[in-house]
């Protein structure tokens, strides 16, 4: 469960009003994602929209991963004239929020960590990947109490984790490099919002968990020995949606994708002014919002054609790698097909 917003000992902030983009700016940007729009063959949201299109409904979370789509969403009402509305961001609570939003048909889309679309996909939802937010590069990380110096001091010690795919595919690379077997550990299973207060009592001898109450436990004295740049690309974010809405509402899909790599474009190009823009809804200050980004590796138009295409396409491997791990763990009931998991037809093309 993946959730970035104002956590235990963070104050509390007032959200002041977002910054209007420089007059130079603001005609940059249109200029550049007009270019863009153009270049993938897309024209704007108003003209591409059709009225018998459904509007398509995306949930989301509280996640820096997730927070370009609001910044595409922003950007576009501030400079575009006419958004035609095919496209509504949903924001709850948590993940578990959305899959349960998914299964009740009230969203058609949702920003969902790996293992979470593989569950629903095993639930009977009928999910494909269209887009890879984000890869964990450090965000997720083992820190263990100030006695605990190596990996092989966890033997015998309590560990907490969350009973998730992440949490999983974290504990079995840490008791790997370890060379520990998970008989030779306690492994807690323990909800992140339970991860400080518990480490502070010193109820776990460790913890798996991420950022931002990783930066926390480490504040309370917490060790880092292990963290997901050990692991490149095995803990990622994805935007997974439902086939039939891929089929009804194909051009919102499309303009979902190019906003978000505009925006994505828009994040390297002007950094200042999108950090602004971001951290209010985060209750975060830009400076550490910039800092939970250099945890995770944000995918890039490039990337994502690389890994969602190909037969297999990379993603669907590692996807049933991890499908695997969660079957050994029983956090899947049984197996599950993963043809067709992998949508890349949505993605804008690649400059020529």
């Amino acid at each position: 469960m993946r959730c970035f917003r104002q956590s235990e000992g963070m104050p509390v902030r007032n959200i002041q009003p977002k910054p209007t983009l420089e007059h130079g700016k603001r005609r940059e940007f249109l200029a550049s994602a007009s270019r863009l729009l153009l270049a993938t063959g897309l024209a704007p949201l108003a003209a591409c929209g059709t009225v018998d299109e459904p509007t398509l409904n995306i949930a989301t979370n509280q996640w820096i991963g997730y927070e370009l789509l609001y910044l595409g969403r922003e950007l576009k009402q501030v400079d575009a004239h006419d958004p035609d509305g095919r496209v509504r961001l949903v924001e709850l609570l948590s993940n578990s929020d959305s899959l349960q939003a998914l299964a009740a048909g009230t969203v058609q889309g949702a920003g969902l960590t790996l293992d979470e679309a593989l569950s629903a996909r095993a639930s009977g939802l009928d999910l494909k990947v269209v887009l890879i937010f984000d890869a964990s590069a450090g965000a997720d990380v083992l820190l263990t109490q100030p006695g605990i110096t190596q990996l092989t001091g966890l033997r015998g010690k309590r560990i907490g984790v969350e009973r998730t795919g992440v949490g999983a595919l974290m504990l079995d690379a840490v008791l790997r490099q370890a060379g520990l077997k998970p008989s030779e550990v306690e492994v807690i299973d323990l909800t992140v919002d339970r991860h400080l207060t518990a480490f502070k009592n010193r109820q776990l001898d460790a913890v798996i968990t991420f950022e931002p109450i990783a930066s926390l436990v480490a504040q309370a004295g917490g060790l880092r020995l292990f963290d997901s740049r050990a692991i490149p690309g095995g803990i990622v974010d994805v935007l997974a949606i439902k086939t039939q809405a891929l089929a009804s509402s194909p051009r919102a899909v499309r303009q979902l994708l190019a906003d978000y790599f505009a925006s994505l474009t828009y994040l390297n190009s002007h950094p200042q002014d999108a950090l602004k823009r971001m951290a209010p809804r985060l209750n975060l200050t830009p400076a550490e919002l910039q800092a939970g980004y250099q945890g995770i590796k944000l995918l890039h138009l490039e990337d994502n054609h690389r890994l969602l295409a190909g037969s297999p396409p990379p993603l669907e491997s590692a996807a049933s790698t991890l499908a695997g791990l969660m079957l050994r763990q029983r956090l899947l009931s049984h197996p599950i097909s993963l043809s067709e998991f992998c949508d890349n037809r949505f993605l804008p093309e690649l400059p020529s």
